[in-house]
């Protein structure tokens, strides 16, 4: 639960009245879900603190396992009461305390590892990833989050979110924006760092695969106060139904201000069965160009962009040009805020 919650916002100045719901433990909940199974549990080390006295026996466990399911994050409180809220800064992105030295040795125990990572912000993961047999994300899920991991964990669920911020690769750099200028993903820019982050925004992976493609732009060129559709067919190429996140972002070409490199403006979650496929079409108004020009004014300005098209900020595949024609517009509150989406069953070849 997070920072805000009322057990961990409230009852820690109350400690003898207790939870008062019902709130089963990842621990529980993996018990629950794989009755057959022998889950045998190591605290292996603290959230915050420097104790590497239980490490070894997380490690002898794992040894003896079949699967070795480790669990690391944080833990949320206020004001320096955890590493996770209002209040509880980090100096870096390394996970807190000991815990990157426990998923060293647990990944070098010679079991396969799934790393799940129950934080209230991103963590730098770009020495875990490569090791770890799978790795899910679950920030702070609440009150059913235990249940809910492990039925992904289990394959009953099939997962479908997606990334509303990035994952690091280094414990020095920073979650950031995908909102960047140029240099900011150049990986062979002026720096010898490599910016890009491990996991980017939007992205987000289940038990099936996808496919996007096709993409159709209904015209080339568009008036500042008209609009266009794109259009992509999105297909499930995996074995079992799942959901996937198609994302629409602009690129402005040449601006009179700085401009992030992309932006996202419209999305769908399409669900589709084992081999199904979808067209879906993204009706775009010029109005979602609009930006603050250089006297301050929120304005749609005419010149080129590029529509890209994929399933996060960095797997775009489908891209097209358009061009706004006409004059520089004003625009204010009463713009186009949104961009509606149509899904509907794709038509075959013979249609």
């Amino acid at each position: 639960m997070g920072c805000y919650s009322f057990p961990n916002h409230v009852l820690p100045r109350y400690p003898d009245l207790g939870f008062g719901i019902d709130v089963p433990s990842a621990l529980d909940a993996l018990r629950t879900e794989l009755p057959d199974v022998d889950v045998v549990y190591e605290p292996g080390c603290d959230v915050r603190s420097d104790d590497r006295s239980g490490i070894a026996g997380a490690v002898a466990a794992a040894q003896q396992a079949d699967l070795c399911v480790a669990f690391v994050g944080d833990l949320a409180g206020l004001f320096g009461r955890g590493t996770s809220g209002e209040g509880c800064d980090a100096e870096d992105l390394r996970l807190p305390g000991v815990q990157a030295d426990l998923l060293d040795a647990l990944l070098a125990a010679g079991t396969p590892v799934v790393v799940v990572v129950v934080s209230g912000r991103p963590y730098a993961l770009g020495d875990v990833h490569p090791r770890a047999a799978g790795l899910v994300q679950a920030f702070m899920p609440g009150q059913e989050g235990g249940q809910a991991i492990a039925g992904v964990l289990s394959g009953r669920i099939q997962p479908a979110g997606r990334l509303p911020v990035q994952i690091p690769r280094l414990a020095g750099g920073q979650p950031g924006t995908y909102l960047q200028p140029p240099l900011g993903i150049d990986s062979d820019g002026p720096s010898n760092l490599d910016p890009t982050p491990l996991f980017p925004f939007g992205h987000g992976r289940s038990y099936t695969t996808f496919d996007v493609g096709d993409l159709l732009i209904d015209r080339a060129e568009v008036p500042t106060d008209g609009e266009f559709i794109a259009s992509v067919r999105v297909r499930n190429t995996g074995s079992r139904a799942g959901e996937e996140v198609v994302q629409l972002y602009l690129h402005d070409v040449v601006a009179s201000v700085a401009r992030p490199v992309k932006q996202l403006v419209g999305f769908a979650r399409v669900a589709l069965g084992a081999g199904e496929a979808a067209e879906v079409s993204f009706r775009v108004h010029a109005d979602r160009t609009a930006f603050t020009g250089l006297d301050l004014q929120r304005i749609v300005e005419p010149g080129d962009f590029d529509v890209l098209i994929g399933t996060s900020a960095s797997d775009l595949p489908c891209r097209a040009r358009v061009r706004l024609t006409g004059a520089l517009r004003i625009v204010d509150h009463q713009r186009r805020l949104v961009t509606p989406v149509d899904v509907r069953p794709a038509r075959s070849v013979e249609e």
